[in-house]
Protein backbone atom coordinates (compact mmCIF):
# COMPACT_ATOMS: atom_id res chain seq x y z
CA UNK A 1 0.00 0.00 0.00
CA UNK A 2 1.37 3.38 -1.17
CA UNK A 3 1.87 6.32 1.22
CA UNK A 4 0.71 8.52 -1.25
CA UNK A 5 -1.93 8.22 -3.88
CA UNK A 6 -3.34 10.52 -6.98
CA UNK A 7 -5.41 13.18 -5.48
CA UNK A 8 -3.93 13.39 -2.22
CA UNK A 9 -2.54 16.86 -0.66
CA UNK A 10 0.89 17.01 0.54
CA UNK A 11 3.43 19.78 1.47
CA UNK A 12 7.09 19.93 -0.03
CA UNK A 13 9.42 19.61 2.87
CA UNK A 14 12.97 19.87 1.13
CA UNK A 15 14.38 21.62 -2.02
CA UNK A 16 13.28 24.58 -4.23
CA UNK A 17 10.02 24.63 -3.32
CA UNK A 18 10.17 23.75 0.02
CA UNK A 19 6.91 24.14 1.95
CA UNK A 20 4.75 25.10 -1.32
CA UNK A 21 0.99 22.31 -1.10
CA UNK A 22 0.11 21.15 -3.95
CA UNK A 23 -2.42 18.30 -5.48
CA UNK A 24 -0.46 14.81 -6.31
CA UNK A 25 -1.25 14.13 -10.38
CA UNK A 26 0.60 11.12 -10.81
CA UNK A 27 2.52 8.31 -9.11
CA UNK A 28 5.68 7.30 -11.30
CA UNK A 29 8.09 4.36 -10.40
CA UNK A 30 6.15 1.81 -8.25
CA UNK A 31 5.57 4.56 -5.81
CA UNK A 32 8.99 6.12 -5.65
CA UNK A 33 8.26 9.00 -7.78
CA UNK A 34 5.17 11.64 -7.56
CA UNK A 35 3.98 14.23 -9.92
CA UNK A 36 2.78 17.67 -7.76
CA UNK A 37 0.75 20.14 -9.35
CA UNK A 38 2.48 23.89 -9.73
CA UNK A 39 5.72 21.94 -7.76
CA UNK A 40 9.22 21.88 -9.63
CA UNK A 41 8.20 23.06 -13.08
CA UNK A 42 10.61 23.01 -15.66
CA UNK A 43 10.86 24.48 -19.37
CA UNK A 44 11.16 21.94 -22.27
CA UNK A 45 12.31 23.69 -25.56
CA UNK A 46 10.61 21.89 -28.67
CA UNK A 47 10.76 22.01 -32.20
CA UNK A 48 7.59 22.30 -34.82
CA UNK A 49 6.48 19.06 -36.04
CA UNK A 50 5.70 19.03 -39.38
CA UNK A 51 4.07 15.53 -40.38
CA UNK A 52 1.73 14.66 -42.82
CA UNK A 53 -1.43 16.53 -41.66
CA UNK A 54 -1.11 17.58 -37.85
CA UNK A 55 1.40 20.07 -37.72
CA UNK A 56 2.23 20.92 -33.80
CA UNK A 57 3.74 24.16 -32.94
CA UNK A 58 7.29 24.64 -31.41
CA UNK A 59 7.93 26.57 -28.55
CA UNK A 60 8.94 26.65 -24.65
CA UNK A 61 6.46 24.22 -22.65
CA UNK A 62 6.07 24.70 -18.96
CA UNK A 63 5.14 21.05 -16.95
CA UNK A 64 5.97 19.52 -13.43
CA UNK A 65 8.74 17.12 -12.99
CA UNK A 66 8.49 14.73 -10.95
CA UNK A 67 10.20 14.80 -7.28
CA UNK A 68 11.01 12.28 -4.97
CA UNK A 69 8.45 10.68 -2.16
CA UNK A 70 10.98 11.23 0.36
CA UNK A 71 10.74 14.62 -0.26
CA UNK A 72 6.81 15.18 0.59
CA UNK A 73 4.68 14.71 3.12
CA UNK A 74 1.06 14.09 3.12
CA UNK A 75 -1.17 16.76 4.89
CA UNK A 76 -3.64 15.48 6.91
CA UNK A 77 -7.66 16.69 5.80
CA UNK A 78 -8.63 16.95 9.70
CA UNK A 79 -5.67 18.80 11.03
CA UNK A 80 -4.24 20.48 8.15
CA UNK A 81 -0.61 19.72 8.92
CA UNK A 82 1.78 17.84 7.27
CA UNK A 83 2.51 14.31 8.61
CA UNK A 84 3.68 10.58 8.81
CA UNK A 85 1.98 8.01 7.61
CA UNK A 86 0.56 5.36 9.61
CA UNK A 87 -1.59 2.28 9.09
CA UNK A 88 -4.04 0.19 11.24
CA UNK A 89 -6.74 -2.16 10.56
CA UNK A 90 -10.70 -1.47 10.48
CA UNK A 91 -13.38 -3.87 9.57
CA UNK A 92 -10.57 -6.21 8.04
CA UNK A 93 -9.59 -3.46 5.81
CA UNK A 94 -5.68 -1.82 5.58
CA UNK A 95 -6.44 1.72 5.96
CA UNK A 96 -3.64 4.56 6.21
CA UNK A 97 -4.00 7.08 9.47
CA UNK A 98 -2.48 10.52 10.24
CA UNK A 99 0.38 10.29 13.22
CA UNK A 100 -0.67 13.44 14.67
CA UNK A 101 -4.05 13.24 15.43
CA UNK A 102 -4.86 9.84 14.41
CA UNK A 103 -7.76 10.44 11.93
CA UNK A 104 -8.24 8.06 8.90
CA UNK A 105 -7.15 9.37 5.88
CA UNK A 106 -8.57 7.24 3.54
Amino acid sequence: MNRIKKGDTVEVITGEDKDVRGEVLRVLDKGTRVVVSKVNMVTKHQSAQRAGRSQMQGGRIQFEAPVDVSNVMLVCPKCDQATRVGYTVVDERKVRVCRKCDAVID
